[in-house]
């Protein structure tokens, strides 16, 4: 048996890929939306799958153990495809994988099924294609296959990227604190994938250039892999909810008969009007905004209505989004304790957190946004 000999990047490869095995089991048996964590955990094996590969070949176990050759080779065509589909699953608790869902892995199919005459050949088989390959001699169906993982990768990317960006969007009519969504661990998880594959591109473009020797981009590729799943195993440990998502429930109430109607809601006009007014008095006298886990569905609640037509009051009678009409009131809570000379005593960010802001960096946007100066600027411009 030959002896295992690493350095210390294959090293950190290695555990990388048994705390994916270890997460991939963790993600599988939790009860909360089990399509988005059963797709993390999918996606957890296959990374675990490529880092253990990266090892195999560092260790040179391809004529010791020949029957794993060729394992990770497939896997980077399940990357996109999982990632994308596990923040389509994070983003609506109710969604389900469907048949259509099932095209996503043509590829990884095809990858696999292009590749069966090595994977059904015997130890001898294997080991002489491998030693083929470090000959340079590639084979013209791995020689096409190749350049379109970095393709799919690239593109799905970019796909989880604009869909995040649109459910940013979405979010905003429903919750006054985003943060209380993990919005923040999508984009994050969006923006490693992001980074991974551009790094996995310019390494094959300095390799085909001659600037990178054999293997040094693949050992960069695999340490970054790495890299997320410690990421992701720390989000974990640090914040375990960070794998359960809410959506605000929508309830339904029978709209009046006989008057005119939005198109969308069922309001009728009066509704509309009675509904505002009881919005905005809501507001004043309640001041359900301080609470930072607002949403949709509680001033819903608070109003006997339904989000819908809530959602369609704000839209159609105040021209706002829900994101954008409470924060509203939370930034001119915090002008008014400054205009008062409360910042003298405590701190602006204080003066937002007590206002129902969830974090300092939504506040400061949002202020902003609102104001046109940010917090500290309002503070100087007001003499404080």
């Amino acid at each position: 048996m030959a002896r295992l000999t690493l350095d210390w990047l294959h090293v950190v490869v290695l555990l990388g890929a048994i705390q994916g095995v270890f997460l991939a089991g963790v993600l599988a048996a939790k009860r909360s939306n089990r399509t988005a964590n059963r797709l993390l955990a999918v996606a957890m094996l296959a990374f675990s799958i490529y880092l253990a590969s990266s090892v195999y070949y560092a260790a040179g176990y391809v004529e010791v153990v020949p029957h794993f050759f060729g394992a990770g080779w497939p896997m980077p065509f399940l990357y996109g495809p999982l990632v994308y589909l596990y923040a389509v699953a994070a983003a609506d608790r109710s969604r389900r994988l469907t048949r259509r869902d099932a095209l996503h892995f043509v590829p990884f199919a095809a990858a696999v099924l292009v590749g069966l005459p090595v994977y059904l050949q015997a130890g001898a088989g294997k080991i002489a294609f491998y030693h083929q390959l470090q000959s340079g001699a590639t084979p013209l169906w791995m020689a096409i296959a190749d350049p379109l993982k970095y393709v799919s990768g690239v593109t799905y990317t970019a796909a989880t990227i604009a869909f995040l960006r649109r459910h940013r969007d979405r979010v905003k009519e429903s919750y006054s604190s985003p943060e209380r969504v993990h919005l923040r661990w999508l984009l994050w998880l969006g923006g490693a994938g992001a980074a991974i594959w551009s790094l996995a591109v310019t390494s094959q473009v300095l390799f085909s250039a001659g600037v990178l020797r054999s293997g040094h981009g693949d050992d960069f590729v695999s340490l970054a892999i790495a890299m997320l799943v410690y990421g992701i195993g720390y989000m974990g440990l640090r914040q375990p909810e960070i794998f359960r998502y809410e959506a605000a429930e929508d309830s339904v109430t029978a709209p009046e008969a006989d008057a005119p109607r939005y198109e969308r809601s069922g309001l009728t006009g009066r509704e509309a009007e009675r509904l505002k007014d009881a919005l905005t008095g809501v507001m004043d006298e309640e001041r359900p905004w301080q609470d930072s886990g607002l949403t949709l569905a509680d001033l819903a609640t608070r109003l006997s209505t339904s989000p819908h037509k809530l959602s369609e009051v704000l839209n159609s009678q105040l021209g706002q989004t829900f994101y954008d009409f409470v924060n509203g009131y939370r930034v001119r809570e915090v002008q008014r304790r400054i205009a008062a000379g409360e910042a003298r005593q405590v701190t602006i960010l204080s003066l937002a957190l007590d206002a129902g802001f969830a974090s300092k960096s939504t506040f400061n946007l949002v202020f902003k946004k609102h104001t046109s100066q940010t917090p500290s600027e309002y503070r100087q411009a007001a003499g404080i």
